[in-house]
């Protein structure tokens, strides 16, 4: 028995290069797929939104002299690389997939349409959506809470490499507090800087619900979607 239907899992771009830094490790990639294969034979429905931070980060882009528009541009076509990637990974787990892009380039990938993203969801179909929500100046937290409300997903999964939300970096300050649960209310009061704040009034004003948990411990995925107390819930 699973306690959600329909989820979507936000993964940084940063995640996909492992130890080494940046570009693409294939270890990572072995291992999202394991996690993502325990949910998907439970017959979870599963939407994805990777970020492009391991390639290119379009606020970075002007330290080169690149303005901020083009800079961000620079960084979906990066998310779409690792939509493509990531895909290749599931595919070879034997997961059907399919990737739809915010920017249209048809020859690699479909366009995103709503309902068919949905419909191939309800088929067993992994969506992944890449290329940001296609506008710059928005970061991919903010696809991914806007993708999650408009697929109707039960909740919206961000994956970190850290255990949940803390009320100062865990691996700075040996004194941290983690929470196991907050209200969105709370969390802004805190000033958490769990997303920015338009995602996160994207996810308040909606109602959809938030969890923070660390992706590379094996199982917590499955875990979470048993229902257990993994991470830290905003609700």
């Amino acid at each position: 028995m699973t306690k959600y239907k329909r989820i979507l899992l936000k993964i940084s771009g940063e995640a996909l290069s492992g130890n080494q830094g940046y570009g693409i490790q294939d270890s990572v990639l072995t291992h999202l797929s394991s996690e993502i294969k325990n949910i998907h034979d439970k017959g979870v429905q599963i939407a994805i939104v990777v970020g492009g931070g391991n390639i290119f980060r379009g606020i970075e882009g002007t330290t080169l002299g690149v303005d901020r528009a083009t800079g961000d541009y620079m960084g979906m076509l990066a998310t779409i690389i690792n939509s493509l990637a990531l895909q290749n990974a599931l595919e070879k787990a034997g997961m059907d997939t399919r990737v739809q892009t915010a920017i249209e380039m048809r020859q690699i990938a479909e366009p995103y349409i709503r309902r068919r993203a949905i419909r191939h969801l309800e088929k067993g179909r992994i969506v992944i959506f890449g290329g940001g929500t296609g506008n710059p100046f928005f970061t991919t937290d903010t696809a991914a809470a806007l993708r999650a409300i408009e697929i109707e997903a039960d909740i919206l999964l961000k994956a970190t490499n850290v255990d949940g939300i803390y009320n100062k970096d865990p691996n700075e300050f040996l004194d941290a507090e983690k929470f196991t649960e907050l209200t969105f209310s709370m969390a802004y009061e805190k000033n958490l800087k769990i997303m920015d704040l338009t995602a996160f009034s994207l996810c308040k004003d909606n109602k959809l619900p938030i969890i923070v948990f660390n992706l590379f411990e094996k199982g917590n995925l499955k875990k979470i979607i048993e229902g257990k107390q993994i991470g830290t819930i905003v609700h």
